[in-house]
Parts: structure tokens; C-alpha cells; sequence
């Protein structure tokens, strides 16, 4: 018995772990606060947008803006495109991911299509912005955040317990 209330205690456990820690890549969201300072003009940082599609969905999905750079503080936006290369209707959804680690919680998205489940008809295509922001109390020795975007289909995401950003 104790064993399977270990188990179960385990996954909220890990959330509140990565979300102290920084680790796993997990960004905050616009519910979250972010620094109370403004925009800090005196450095840039770059961040890299890099996608790709996991296996069992027809889809692909484009960084249109590869590299952007942004004062910390600065509310930037980014767009990217989803296209179903089958001739069938279907769903996925994008998941992301920080790195380096320590970064990833001075990332916050206010709007990401990462938020819900996309769907495209078949051979349809759409764009989608992503709009962010980079908490000016990121350390001044990360000067580059890869944010990495893998789009699964949503049967894969609920199967593994859902995603929760």
C-alpha cells in the first residue's frame, strides 16, 4: 500500500521539484509573475526557436523567425507553422522545452498555440504566433535560450498523462 502511494504522490512531487529547480525545461506562464524589474537595454539575448515532429503524425511544423533577439523584459513574438501533410483531418500538440535548464524559468509565454491541442484538416496549413517574454533576472552568463518545440499527436500527449506546462 505504501508502495502505490508513493507512486501516486510521485508525479506532483516531480512537478514542484522541476518548477523550483528550473529543471525540465519548464517555462513559466503568463500566470506566473515575472520580475518586478523593466527592460533591461544595456544586453540582448538570443533566443533559438528549433521544432521538430515526433513520430506518428503527418505534420510539420516550421519556426518562421529562427532567431530573435530580445532585450530581457522586452515582450517579443515569434510565429511558426503547422502544416498536415496528410489528406486526413488529425491533431497534435506542441510541447516545449528550455535550455539550458537554469533558463527556462525566466522564459514566460503570455500566448502559445502550446497551450491546447491543435487541429488541421488534411493539406491545410496555419500559422501561429508565439508571444514571450525573458525575465530580466536571467543570470548575464546565459546570453542564449534554445526554446525546442516537439509536436505530438494528442493521443500520445493524453497517453502519457497529459501535458502541463
Amino acid at each position: 500500500m505504501g508502495m502505490v502511494l508513493f507512486t501516486i504522490a510521485l508525479v506532483p512531487l516531480y512537478d514542484v521539484f522541476c518548477e523550483v529547480t528550473g529543471l525540465n525545461g519548464k517555462t513559466a506562464t503568463s500566470a506566473q509573475v515575472m520580475s518586478a524589474q523593466g527592460r533591461d537595454e544595456t544586453r540582448w539575448v538570443r533566443v533559438q526557436l528549433v521544432t521538430r515532429s515526433g513520430t506518428g503524425l503527418p505534420w510539420r511544423l516550421e519556426a518562421l523567425d529562427q532567431v530573435i533577439a530580445v532585450h530581457p523584459g522586452e515582450i517579443a513574438q515569434a510565429r511558426f507553422r503547422f502544416t498536415n501533410t496528410s489528406d486526413v483531418r488529425s491533431s497534435g500538440r506542441a510541447v516545449p522545452s528550455v535550455s539550458p535548464s537554469q533558463g527556462a524559468r525566466h522564459f514566460r509565454k503570455m500566448e502559445c498555440f502550446c497551450f491546447q491541442e491543435q487541429w488541421l484538416e488534411g493539406g491545410e496549413s496555419i500559422e501561429l504566433p508565439l508571444v514571450f517574454q525573458v525575465d530580466p533576472a536571467l543570470p548575464a552568463d546565459i546570453q542564449t535560450l534554445t526554446l525546442a518545440y516537439t509536436l505530438y499527436p494528442m493521443s500520445e500527449v493524453v497517453a502519457q498523462g497529459g501535458y502541463r506546462e
